[in-house]
């Protein structure tokens, strides 16, 4: 059974290609979620992509995926500065791996930008290049779970 990653966008994602595309880029939402697909497929992962402008919405898609996914990539947007709700939302699932992207470089933008709430409790951070992160995003997922597994039949071979 293939390892299933949920791929969470937060406000504003939704206006990708006529948003700022100076700073965003000019891809839509809908071409990351086909070059995701395409990636996810090529490593054998299933994906359920989202996004909402509503943060308890975000919540409770990560509580969700607390119990139906592998793995999640988030780009909580605007979120990730100021949401102390998401933060706590991916304690509470732990120790399912959460990858936080930006498509922008936060720490080369407003100072209120720099500070992410989601980086303390995510398993790594990436952001800056566009929309190549999210692939990015799911090629340490998928070596993360790998990883998992050849533990796991590792202890088994041990036990047996």
């Amino acid at each position: 059974m293939a390892n299933t990653i949920y791929i969470l966008n937060g406000p504003n994602l939704n206006m990708l290609g006529r948003r700022e595309p100076g700073i965003y880029g000019g891809s839509a939402l809908a071409d990351i979620e086909a070059d995701c697909r395409e990636r996810a497929r090529a490593l054998e992962l299933e994906m359920d992509f989202r996004q909402s402008n509503h943060e308890g919405q975000l919540v409770d898609w990560i509580q969700e995926a607390g119990d139906r996914a592998d793995g999640v990539v988030l780009n909580p947007g605007a979120y990730g500065h100021t949401s102390i709700a998401l933060h706590d939302a991916i304690r509470a699932v732990s120790p399912l791996p959460v990858i936080e992207v930006h498509l922008s470089n936060i720490h080369a933008r407003e100072p209120f930008r720099h500070q992410s709430m989601i980086a303390p409790v995510a398993a790594g951070m990436i952001c800056g290049l566009g929309p190549i992160g999210y692939a990015l995003a799911l090629e340490a997922l998928a070596a993360r779970l790998r990883q998992e597994d050849a533990g796991k039949a590792g202890r088994k071979e041990t036990h047996q």
